[in-house]
C-alpha cells in the first residue's frame, strides 16, 4: 500500500473509534455520558490479582531460596483442588466486568445516537417552524393588501355609483329609440321584400330560360364531338384498312425479308398498326419529341432514318429541305409514309444500309430500333454504319434507358417485339470499336419528372440522389461522329 492509502485508513479507524467512544454532543448544553474508565481499571486490576493467584512469590537465586521455591510449589500442587476453583472464579469475574463494559459502551453510543437524533429532529422541527411563520407572515401581508384593495373598491363605487347609475339610464333610453327604430326599418323592410320578390321571380325566369338555352348548347356541342370523334375513329380504320392494302401489295411485289420481331408484328392475330396508333401516341406528339434531331443533322445531308415509322422525323427534314430518305419493315408504316410522300422503301434495315455506297451519308438516325434487333447484331449494324458514313458523319441511336428503373415497371415489356434493352456504355463500346469518336449520351424525359410520386420523394435531402441515379431519363439518345 501506498504512504496515501496507508495515512487514509488509519483516519478512518481513528474516526470510527472517536465516534464509538463519543461521550457529549455539541448542540447540547450539559450532555455528557459518565467515564467508564474505572470500570476499565478496577477490571484490569482484578485481571492481574486472578492472573497472581497460586503462584509462588519470586526470590533470587541461591541454595536456600531454591530449597523455598521448592517447597511453596509442593504445598501450592497439594492445594490445587482449592486453588484451581479460586482462579476460575476470579475468572469469571473479570469476564463478567468486561461484558458489562461492553454493554455500557455499546449504551453509550446508542445514547448518543438517540442525543443526535434528536438535535436534528430539533432542527427540522425549528426550519419547519420557520418556514410556516414565514408563510403566515405572508399571508398576513396579502390579506393586508386584499383589505386595502377592498377598501379602494368601496371608495371608488361609492364614487363611480351616480355616474353608472346616470349612464345605465341614458342607455336604456337609446335602446328604446333604437327598438322604435328597427321596428319601422322592419316595417319598411317588408315593403321592399315584397317589391323585390317580384323582381327576384322575373330574374329566375330569365335565368332558367337562359339556362335551358346553355345547356341545350352544350348538348349539342358534345353532340358534334362525339360525332366528330366517330368520324375521325372511322377515318383511321379506313386509313388503316388502305395502308394494309397497299402493304400486301408491296409484300407481294418486293417480298423483303422482315426481322424476327417485325414477322412477330405481322401476325395475323397481332394488330401492330393498331397498338402503335394507342401507346406511341399521335404523329404531331411524336414530331414535337424528335425535334432535337435537326439540331444535330441539320448540316448532314443525305440523311437516312432507320425504322423510320409512320415518317414524322422525316416530315421535319423535309420541312427544313435537308435531304432525307427512311426505310422500315413494316408495310403499314411505310403505306402511312407513302400517302405523305415521303422518300422510303419497305424492306430490312441491314438490306437497305449495304445496298448503300460507302461513305455517301452524312448521318444515320434510328429511334427505338435497337431494342426491337437480336443483340448479337448490333455490332454488325453500327459497323455497316461506320461504312456508309462520310468523315465526319453523324450516327445518333434512340432506345429506352435501362439505368432507369421505372421503364421496367411496364412500358418496356409492353411492346411484345422488344428484345432487351441496351445499356448505354454497351452502344458505346460498340461506336468505339467501329471507329467513332467525340461520342455523347443524353438522358431524355427524366422518370422523376413524369412521375408525381419521384417528384415528391426526390425533393427530400436522403432520397434525392438515389432517386436521380435510379430514375433518370426513360430514354436516352446516344451520338457518334465518324472520325
Amino acid at each position: 500500500m501506498s504512504p496515501q492509502e496507508i495515512e487514509s485508513a488509519v483516519t478512518e479507524i481513528r474516526d470510527r473509534v472517536r465516534e464509538r467512544h463519543q461521550k457529549t454532543v455539541a448542540e447540547i448544553d450539559g450532555f455528557e455520558l459518565p467515564s467508564l474508565d474505572p470500570l476499565g481499571r478496577a477490571r484490569d486490576a482484578a485481571e492481574g490479582k486472578a492472573a497472581s493467584i497460586g503462584r509462588v512469590n519470586p526470590r533470587s537465586g541461591g541454595v536456600v531460596n531454591n530449597s523455598i521455591q521448592f517447597v511453596k510449589r509442593a504445598i501450592a500442587r497439594s492445594l490445587n483442588w482449592l486453588v484451581r476453583d479460586q482462579i476460575d472464579y476470579n475468572r469469571a469475574v473479570v469476564t463478567y466486568m468486561e461484558r458489562v463494559i461492553e454493554t455500557l459502551i455499546e449504551q453509550n453510543h446508542n445514547i448518543v445516537r438517540v442525543a443526535q437524533g434528536l438535535v436534528e429532529t430539533r432542527n427540522n422541527v425549528s426550519s419547519e417552524f420557520e418556514r410556516t411563520r414565514e408563510e403566515l407572515a405572508q399571508r398576513g401581508r396579502e390579506l393586508a393588501e386584499l383589505s386595502e384593495i377592498q377598501h379602494d373598491i368601496l371608495n371608488h363605487w361609492q364614487t363611480w355609483r351616480p355616474a353608472y347609475e346616470e349612464r345605465a339610464t341614458n342607455n336604456e333610453i337609446k335602446f328604446l329609440h333604437l327598438v322604435r327604430e328597427v321596428e319601422g326599418a322592419a316595417r319598411q323592410r317588408e315593403e321592399a321584400v315584397g317589391a323585390r320578390a317580384a323582381e327576384m321571380h322575373e330574374k329566375y325566369s330569365e335565368l332558367l330560360s337562359s339556362t335551358a338555352d346553355t345547356l341545350q348548347q352544350k348538348f349539342w356541342a358534345d353532340m358534334q364531338q362525339q360525332r366528330a370523334d366517330h368520324e375521325k375513329l372511322i377515318h383511321t380504320e379506313l386509313r388503316l384498312i388502305r395502308r394494309r392494302g397497299a402493304a400486301g401489295a408491296m409484300s407481294v411485289e418486293g417480298s423483303p425479308t422482315l426481322p424476327v420481331d417485325a414477322a412477330v408484328a405481322a401476325s395475323p392475330h397481332f394488330d401492330y398498326v393498331r397498338f402503335e396508333e394507342r401507346f406511341r401516341g399521335s404523329e404531331e406528339y411524336v414530331a414535337e419529341n424528335q425535334q432535337r434531331y435537326l439540331e444535330i443533322c441539320r448540316d448532314l445531308a443525305p440523311v437516312v432514318d432507320l425504322g423510320c415509322g409512320r415518317g414524322e422525323l422525316l416530315g421535319l427534314f423535309r420541312a427544313e429541305g435537308v435531304a432525307s430518305m427512311g426505310v422500315d419493315a413494316d408495310p403499314d408504316a411505310i403505306a402511312a409514309c407513302l400517302e405523305k410522300g415521303l422518300n422510303v422503301e419497305v424492306g430490312d434495315l441491314f438490306g437497305y444500309l449495304n445496298r448503300r455506297v460507302d461513305g455517301s451519308l452524312g448521318a444515320i438516325l434510328s429511334a427505338h430500333v435497337v431494342e426491337h434487333l437480336p443483340p448479337l447484331r448490333l455490332p454488325e449494324l453500327i459497323e455497316l454504319a461506320a461504312r456508309k458514313l462520310k468523315p465526319g458523319g453523324v450516327i445518333a441511336l434512340e432506345t429506352p434507358n435501362p439505368a432507369c428503373l421505372a421503364i421496367f415497371a411496364g412500358d418496356f415489356y409492353l411492346d411484345p417485339t422488344h428484345q432487351r434493352p441496351v445499356p448505354s456504355e454497351q452502344l458505346s463500346f460498340y461506336m468505339e470499336e467501329s471507329g467513332f469518336g467525340a461520342i455523347e449520351v443524353r438522358e431524355l424525359n427524366p422518370a422523376y419528372e413524369l412521375i408525381p410520386e419521384l417528384t415528391t420523394l426526390r425533393e427530400h435531402a436522403p432520397a434525392g440522389p438515389f432517386v436521380e441515379k435510379f430514375f433518370g431519363g426513360l430514354d436516352y439518345v446516344i451520338v457518334g461522329k465518324k472520325l
